[in-house]
């Protein structure tokens, strides 16, 4: 199976600048979106330098990235152990939030400064997700559209539980308030999965400046009714309708056959 990306990324109608990134590398079949915090220079600098050394670090020899994995001694909440390619891109994460955090210390304009990593890395019929922060992800799969990240926020904390109804979260004026992030802390713990892929699948990856405006159900309305080169945009447009409080961007990834050539333009089929 091959993947297709479109990305795009918009300032928004409240903000003058756009601490957004994003990274949609068809070769490497990796994407990814940073939402940077700390000010108009760290945010964007955290988010560029996020997406960057992942970039880097996923684009070096397989035997190179194998023996970073092998090498890798940070410790890890407990579960199953992980595929080859997800220690890759969970190390490449850690090394970012290494970067961003020493970078901080160095230059006192950037103090404080982090972000969102949402990133997707597919291999074979898999594809694993690193997610740390509240940005995120979502599959698109049979006309339904569902989250497959779960925010690190304190409201989504809240949600889990019981102390506030989902509803009451959408409009919280707590729901930006992120407990975990790449870069404020010298290390950090992603959440990694891999997960089985299908022929036909769409995913999303979009920043919280969309996700606030647009529920999974109207995200898959949007996929359905668009080609998927023009489905980011049409869901940017939405957003900015609707207040454009924030940098809105989102990276839209289909999955073809080799033999499919350009069908992963045209419409989906549902």
């Amino acid at each position: 199976m091959k993947t297709r990306g479109w990305a795009i990324t918009d300032v928004g109608r409240k903000r003058d600048h756009n601490e957004d990134s994003f990274l949609c590398n068809d070769g490497l079949r990796l994407y990814a979106v940073a939402d940077g915090m700390g000010g108009h220079l760290g945010g964007e600098r955290a988010s560029r330098m996020a997406v960057e050394i992942l970039e880097r670090e996923l684009g070096r020899p397989p035997k190179e990235m194998e023996a970073g994995a092998a090498a890798d001694t940070q410790p890890r909440a407990t579960g199953a152990p992980l595929h080859p390619v997800a220690m890759a891109l969970r190390r490449a994460t850690v090394l970012a939030a290494q970067a961003i955090h020493e970078s901080a210390h160095t230059d006192e304009q950037l103090s404080g400064m982090g972000t969102t990593l949402t990133s997707v890395l597919f291999h074979g019929d898999h594809l694993t997700v690193c997610h740390v922060g509240d940005s995120r992800a979502y599959l698109y799969r049979d006309g339904r559209a569902r989250q497959i990240t779960e925010d690190h926020s304190w409201i989504q904390e809240q949600v889990r539980a019981g102390l506030v109804a989902p509803d009451d979260a959408l409009v919280s004026r707590f729901r930006n308030i992120i407990t975990r992030s790449v870069g404020f802390e010298p290390t950090v713990e992603p959440d990694v999965v891999t997960l089985p892929i299908e022929t036909g699948d769409c995913y999303l990856l979009c920043s919280d400046g969309l996700s606030n405006y647009l529920s999974a159900d109207e995200i898959a309305r949007v996929l359905t009714a668009q080609f998927y080169a023009d489905a980011g945009q049409a869901l940017v447009d939405i957003a900015n309708d609707r207040g454009g409080d924030d940098n809105v961007t989102c990276v839209v990834i289909y999955v073809a056959n080799e033999s499919q050539g350009n069908a992963s333009q045209r419409a989906p089929h549902v």
